[in-house]
């Protein structure tokens, strides 16, 4: 191998010393990897998810914001008349891609296989297949810490693409000013929450991060009755004032959010595509993952954010 292959190997994301020094070429060890586990999405799994053919879409509002009865007086016209108010949703999408590479010999010698001679498209089996599944898993959590955590202010570059729902739900607030998640906050939140939006609070959802889940089904499994063994033995999902409490793993510990699952907006212009290609010369498959995404709010107003909570 030349000075300038040798170099383009050393700077492939993955290298075949990679796989010997975790010791994964021993012949007599197990013939796959064990994954290691990675959170689930679970805000963008009940959301409102909106498919998108243009980089930017408006969502058309109607409603009648104030009274618009009024004493009648008969064979006499009203003077003031009603009208509806009208205002509207924007969506803009952001791109947001990955890429991955793998040198050949990394793909022919760990220990799950694989054949550089199969068409990518088709699936070249072992490493490979594990790799895009993981590829897919990761990046659906990555969309979901952007449509959580966004913030157009933020130093990191990939959450200052847009605002996310904590920055876009910040019409109400409920600061915990340190205490962590109690019957108390959750009934501020409720109390907060413009009565309108009350009217089926079996569709409203309390989002807390896991520790604050984790300390609120604590406070039930220290009653001495069934529901206390229930949520101290199982995971019997957890209701305050006819609303679930969700915990979600991306969510800031010090954040929350109460409104209805289909307020919060995820747009896709382009739903996850992975491609693949090959550098012949430096041996190096290539994975490419893109996907063009919008994040809004279609009433603000229909939200309550918890602030400074405390989790422990």
């Amino acid at each position: 191998m030349t000075d300038s292959n040798r170099q383009l190997i050393s700077k492939a994301d993955m290298a075949l010393s990679d796989l010997s020094v975790a010791g994964l070429l021993n012949p007599e060890q197990t013939d796959r990897f064990i994954r290691v586990l990675i959170e689930s999405p679970t805000i963008m799994n009940s959301c409102r998810v909106v498919t998108m053919t243009a980089p930017t879409r408006k969502i058309n509002k109607i409603g009648f914001g104030s009274r618009i009865l009024q004493p009648a007086v008969s064979a006499t016209a009203l003077t003031t008349r009603s009208k509806p108010d009208l205002s509207q949703v924007v969506l803009n999408t952001k791109e947001v891609m990955a890429e991955v590479d793998i040198p050949y010999e990394v793909l022919e010698d760990n220990i799950e296989g694989g054949n550089i001679n199969v068409p990518l498209q088709t699936g070249a089996g072992g490493l490979h297949d594990t790799l895009v599944t993981l590829i897919a898993e990761r990046a659906a959590l990555d969309l979901e810490e952007l449509a959580i955590t966004a913030d157009t202010n933020s130093a990191d570059p990939y959450l200052a693409l847009q605002d996310g729902f904590l920055k876009l739900c910040s019409t109400h607030i409920v600061n915990a000013g340190g205490a962590t998640i109690s019957k108390s906050l959750l009934k501020a939140a409720v109390k907060a929450m413009p009565p309108k939006y009350l009217r089926n609070r079996a569709e409203l959802v309390h989002y807390v991060s896991v520790p604050n889940e984790t300390e609120y089904r604590d406070t039930y499994a220290n009653r001495q009755t069934a529901l206390g063994d229930a949520m101290l033995q199982g995971t019997t999902p957890m209701y305050a004032y006819g609303s679930q409490l969700q915990g979600v793993p991306l969510m800031p510990g010090v954040s929350g959010l109460f409104t209805n699952p289909m307020n919060l907006i995820f747009g896709f212009q382009r739903r996850i595509t992975i491609e693949y290609t090959k550098d012949i010369r430096a041996r190096v498959f290539i994975i490419v993952l893109t996907c063009r995404v919008a994040l809004a709010v279609e009433e603000a107003n229909a939200a309550v954010q918890y602030q400074n909570l405390g989790s422990s």
